[in-house]
């Protein structure tokens, strides 16, 4: 891959990074005034507040950043791979999208295990936000999971289930361009 693609797909995967957590701390209720929050609000303002004019929210989700996020999917896509068929640029965008939601949650769970091993500081702005953002996902396996005498293992059966759910997206999508 040419470096400079390559340095565009990074910073353009960043920036949606952002812009995708930002969506899923509005829908988890995250605590905006926690510094992290914060910092990903003012570095995705610039895009947002002008779309926000065009674009009303729905059902609870910031539609202009969820449209920011699909438009910049499909710029990331025509940098990386060129000239695409038109049908397979949304469908490729549209799973890179889910397939980011479900990678924040992933990484969110990895990262707040890990973290409960060192027992970090609860005021800690980071293990505040991770708490926001796993409890949605982590609550229903910890309602099906028996109680193991202090040794929560929801984690690790969410972390199953998000990669199954990306494992099938990833082999639906192959499906469906004929690989």
């Amino acid at each position: 891959m040419n470096p400079f693609v390559f340095l565009i797909d990074i910073l353009l995967q960043l920036y949606i990074s952002a812009l995708m957590l930002r969506i899923i701390l509005q829908i988890v209720r995250a605590d905006f005034y926690n510094p992290v929050s914060q910092f990903i609000v003012k570095i995705t303002n610039p895009l947002v507040k002008p779309m926000r004019r065009i674009i009303p929210s729905l059902w609870g989700i910031d539609m202009a950043t969820l449209v920011i996020v699909l438009l910049l999917e499909v710029v990331k896509t025509l940098v990386v791979y060129g000239v695409l068929p038109v049908d397979w640029l949304i469908i490729k965008s549209f799973i890179e999208t889910i397939n980011l939601v479900l990678s924040i949650f992933l990484y969110a769970i990895i990262i707040q295990a890990i973290l409960s091993w060192v027992n970090p500081d609860p005021r800690n702005p980071v293990v505040g936000l991770l708490n926001s953002i796993t409890w949605p996902v982590l609550k229903h396996f910890r309602k099906l999971l028996p109680d193991m005498g202090g040794f929560d293992l929801s984690p690790i059966f969410a972390i199953i289930a998000i990669m199954f759910v990306q494992q099938s997206i990833l082999y639906l999508f192959g499906m469906l361009l004929g690989g």
